[in-house]
């Protein structure tokens, strides 16, 4: 009985030794494959970012028009400050690879006193200035692999002589800009 019980006992701790080293194949094969799946997940929060900034748009044939609104609805442009009713920036977005759909364009007016034309509330996370006040947001319907014109007035009661500068903003970056120089009115402007 004895010699039956030793057997057993010889036979157990063989299989028990077997099993450690199953056990520790194992665990390091999870840790192999926990590191595979760090590295994965670390590639891919690394591609996403790639992606994300490249859908940023890019913004071209930039325009800062000067427009003076005539009684019947009529507009014309002018350059003197005095007689500026509105200032109508006007650009084409187009991106590659962004899906369809809704974007939002932010615009920055400063003007020529070097303050930000805004309502003072909203706020423009920037990727590389920080939180930057900003005048206007403008909704953009985009479709895939076109260039898209964009269009939008911007209105305040006196606009004053001197450089208008508007940048152009689209996930976080800014994508353009453009200066419109206001004139002095009167007989000797």
């Amino acid at each position: 009985k004895i010699s039956g019980l030793e057997a057993e006992v010889s036979r157990l701790t063989g299989e028990n030794q077997e099993l450690t080293v199953a056990n520790t194949t194992l665990k390091q094969e999870k840790a192999d494959l926990e590191t595979n799946l760090a590295t994965a997940n670390s590639e891919k929060d690394e591609l996403a970012k790639t992606v994300d900034v490249a859908s940023t748009f890019s913004a071209s044939n930039i325009q800062v028009t000067p427009v003076d609104e005539k009684k019947g609805g009529k507009e014309k442009v002018n350059s003197k400050a005095k007689k500026v009713d509105k200032l109508v920036v006007s650009f084409d977005v187009e991106n590659r690879i962004a899906k369809s759909g809704p974007a939002d364009m932010y615009l920055i007016v400063t003007a020529p006193d070097g303050k930000i034309i805004s309502d003072g509330s909203s706020v423009l996370n920037t990727r590389t200035d920080g939180d930057k006040a900003f005048t206007a947001k403008i909704p953009v319907n985009y479709e895939q692999g076109t260039r898209k014109s964009v269009q939008f007035p911007i209105q305040q009661n006196d606009f004053s002589t001197g450089n208008y500068k508007v940048e152009i903003y689209h996930n976080g970056f800014k994508i353009g800009e453009g200066i419109r120089s206001l004139k002095k009115g009167g007989l000797f402007g």
